[in-house]
């Protein structure tokens, strides 16, 4: 796929093999309305999920993995009631075993990856851990026997920000929250290409010495 190419060069000359760590976060994306009768033209592929942004939808859950400077290092989706934690598992493991058909998850950089509470679970990083290399950073729940001082739960909220305000990109500014699909290979080419423009345009931005995700004046629709 062109646009996959495309984002594996952007990436190298982004330089995301060198970043310090990742974000990692899921979000939704609706392909039908929930509440319509019959199965749509996705049937089989998309099903109904729960996002706290949209409620109950019909569509895709979107794993993304975002470095510092926003940019998007790896992605991948499943059916929209997929949980955090499978979908996690995934991506991991086809990070540390590369497979072709799994290409747009990238490459990992070496460092850890930082998540909210939707990934929690002290088993899942020990075993993500020892079988992918991966190491993950997530606050416990309130209710842990050891939960993390209120200072420190700010300090991760505030350095994994970056990946809610990259979906916010994907959503709003490329469009991704309209997309209708027709078929699964439509929408993995639309959302490929969506990922490698987010990624142009930061390296553009960089280019320019302007802000990295000022994209609101780089960008004409």
């Amino acid at each position: 796929m062109p646009s996959s190419l495309f984002n594996q060069h952007l990436k190298k000359l982004l330089g995301v093999a060198d970043a310090p760590y990742e974000a990692l976060d899921g979000m939704a994306v609706r392909t039908r309305n929930a509440k319509r009768r019959g199965y749509g033209w996705l049937a089989g592929l998309t099903d109904i999920g729960w996002s706290n942004r949209l409620g109950w939808y019909e569509g895709f859950h979107l794993l993304t993995a975002v470095t510092p400077e926003g940019v998007i290092s790896g992605f991948g989706f499943a059916p929209a009631s997929t949980k955090d934690q499978p979908l996690a598992e995934t991506f991991l493991a086809a990070r540390r075993y590369a497979n072709p058909r799994l290409a747009s998850v990238g490459q990992p950089t070496g460092g850890p990856y930082v998540a909210d509470k939707g990934f929690e679970g002290q088993a899942n990083h020990q075993r993500w851990l020892d079988e992918y290399g991966a190491e993950l950073i997530c606050a416990p729940r309130q209710d842990s026997p050891h939960p993390w001082p209120k200072q420190l739960r700010r300090w991760l909220a505030s350095i994994r920000q970056i990946v809610e305000t990259v979906h916010d990109k994907l959503l709003h500014t490329f469009r991704l929250d309209r997309e209708r699909p027709h078929a699964l290979v439509g929408f993995q080419a639309r959302l490929a290409a969506s990922v490698a423009l987010h990624n142009f345009c930061i390296w553009l931005n960089k280019q320019l010495g302007r802000p990295r995700l000022a994209f609101a004046d780089l960008i004409d629709w």
